[in-house]
């Protein structure tokens, strides 16, 4: 009796709920591809859509989101598992360098999300989970297979296409040397570019990133 009401208290004080039947996110693959529509709308109301191509590779400690936006240009967000990130524009040819302690997310970032039960998303019964106030995620709940998440900023990605298994040849994870020159340039590259970073607006999701980084993530 004693160790079912400790089990129980610390379900209670680890998730707020607990129940032996929810179901569990199933970790992403080591290594995927997925093809992935997103829409979103800024802090004035704008809405945006875009097109991104997502290379995932936890193997090798890396990750990639090739974005192109609607009728507009082709940001390049390159991730290095040391916490080092890179924004450019191949044909501008400018950069920012930005430093996540977090580095890359692990492949079962979501074990400890909170379960919200089934809903629909694009026609598929997806099982639902929250994590920190930040993600909310979608499965498939036939196939495991990820339909789309929504971020905390209102940007919604649904995934189109998954490829498990699919690696990104190793000259394109190669910065451009233009990305290790003098960081005044690089903000100044920036703006001349027009690249969207996340503003300050948006600094809850700096703190999130930083929280899992003192976490383990």
């Amino acid at each position: 009796m004693k160790l079912l009401v400790g089990i129980s208290l610390a379900c209670f004080i680890l998730t707020s709920t607990c129940s032996a039947g929810d179901p569990v996110p199933k970790p992403w693959p080591l290594q995927f591809h997925a093809r992935i529509y997103e829409n979103s709308t800024d802090n004035q109301g704008t809405k945006e859509n875009a097109i991104i191509d997502l290379y995932y590779d936890w193997v090798n400690g890396r990750n990639y989101n090739i974005i192109q936006k609607q009728l507009s240009q082709t940001v390049w967000d390159l991730e290095w598992g040391n916490g080092t990130s890179f924004y450019f524009d191949l044909e501008a040819k400018s950069c920012r360098r930005v430093t996540f302690p977090i580095g890359i997310l692990r492949p079962d970032f979501l074990s400890d999300a909170q379960y919200l039960g089934v809903r629909t998303l694009n026609t598929f019964t997806c099982n639902v989970w929250e994590k920190a106030d930040f993600i909310t995620y979608y499965e498939d709940v036939e196939t495991q297979r990820p339909v789309g998440w929504l971020f905390f900023t209102g940007m919604f990605q649904h995934v189109i296409v998954i490829e498990e298994g699919a690696v990104l040849s190793d000259p394109y994870w190669q910065a451009p040397s233009y990305c290790f020159t003098d960081e005044a340039e690089l903000q100044e590259g920036v703006a001349e570019s027009g690249l969207i970073l996340p503003s300050k607006e948006q600094e809850p999701l700096r703190r999130w990133f930083r929280g899992l980084s003192s976490r383990g993530f």
